[in-house]
């Protein structure tokens, strides 16, 4: 079987959309919700870590044991909007495709559309092999309509239980879907990844009903699983809030965080993504060796430019935890003796 699930458990249900008047009617009664919950029901914190487990196993291909046991260092190349290419240990793989070109419309639901404003480093057919794509929700800046027409149908997908339904209706036929602290353990010849599922919230308290389910991952890269060789965290879409402290707590030492800035507004006014100050305060709370901000300049709803980001790292004095990578750009990491 190319994936199975060590335990079971219900998939959740996809995110609706409706016209774009009804976008602001909903919106609003969302947040009058959200300011009418407690803060204990607004921001539950887990008690436990307990997730279903995964497993993948991908074929090995000629050679590649001695690559993955050669490939001392590994690099992370920015594309564009949240799209990385992750190499290291024999793995390729690839965050949140999104290959549109300047000029080219996303639908974001609810009528509403945004404008890409920049090009993609590289073109969805001059990618390497792909082994995995870890996609943080379903948004079509994320996932856009080349993608889904282009990508490989059987190319295994990690995301959210809602956005792996989604994929399905797609006929995307590996999608894994996982739930807060779901785990996939992947198998590639000798080497060795994990993925967790960690919290994320697209948008304040109460206004998950409007928005598609995100999560942030956590990929641990050897077969050590209480010391992994590399340590990466990717925050997905989301605003700063209680459960993120939980991360570090069950993921101490990363290595790499690669943070989605952009302080994205929806109509111009409610923020749904990071902006500078955010990054970092997630910097202080996750506690990463290295941080990269990724998600910042290429849509016109990303309202907060790399430049804010910038500022408040060197007010926070940590300029030298922190690499700008231009689109196409390239960060080579080396993992730390443990």
């Amino acid at each position: 079987m190319p994936f199975c699930r060590l335990t079971w458990s219900a998939t959740a249900g996809s995110a609706a959309a409706g016209p774009a008047g009804d976008w602001l009617t909903a919106l609003l009664a969302a947040l009058a919700i959200s300011t009418a919950l407690p803060l204990h029901a607004q921001q539950p914190v887990p008690t436990t870590p307990a997730g279903e487990v995964f497993s993948l196993k991908l074929p090995a291909g000629a050679g590649a044991a001695e690559a993955a046991a050669a490939a001392a260092n590994g690099t992370v190349q920015f594309i564009g909007t949240a799209t990385v290419l992750i190499r290291y240990q024999g793995f390729t793989i690839l965050t949140d495709p999104n290959f549109l070109h300047k000029g080219d419309h996303v639908h974001l639901g609810y009528g509403i559309t945004s404008e890409r404003l920049t090009n993609p480093a590289i073109d969805l057919d001059k990618l390497p092999p792909i082994d995995l794509v870890v996609l943080s929700h379903m948004h079509e800046d994320h996932f856009d309509k080349l993608v889904q027409e282009k990508l490989a149908k059987n190319t295994p997908i990690v995301t959210t239980k809602e956005a792996s339904e989604a994929l399905r209706k797609l006929g995307f036929t590996r999608s894994i879907g996982l739930g807060k602290w779901d785990q996939l353990a992947v198998e590639k010849g000798e080497a060795r990844l994990r993925i967790t599922a960690v919290p994320g919230r697209h948008g304040k308290a109460g206004m998950q009903v409007l928005l598609p389910t995100v999560m942030g991952s956590v990929l641990d890269f050897g077969p050590g699983k209480g010391a992994p060789d590399y340590r990466m965290y990717i925050s997905g879409d989301t605003l700063v809030y209680d459960d993120l402290k939980t991360i570090p707590q069950r993921f101490p030492g990363i290595d790499l965080a690669l943070l989605h800035l952009g302080g994205t507004r929806i109509m111009g006014v409610f923020k749904v993504t990071m902006d500078g100050k955010d990054g970092v305060q997630l910097m202080q709370i996750i506690q990463p060796r290295h941080a990269i901000p990724i998600h910042y300049n290429d849509y016109d709803v990303f309202k907060s430019p790399l430049a804010d980001f910038a500022k408040e790292v060197k007010a926070a004095g940590l300029e030298q935890q922190v690499s700008y990578l231009a689109h196409g750009e390239t960060y080579t990491f080396t993992p730390r003796k443990r």
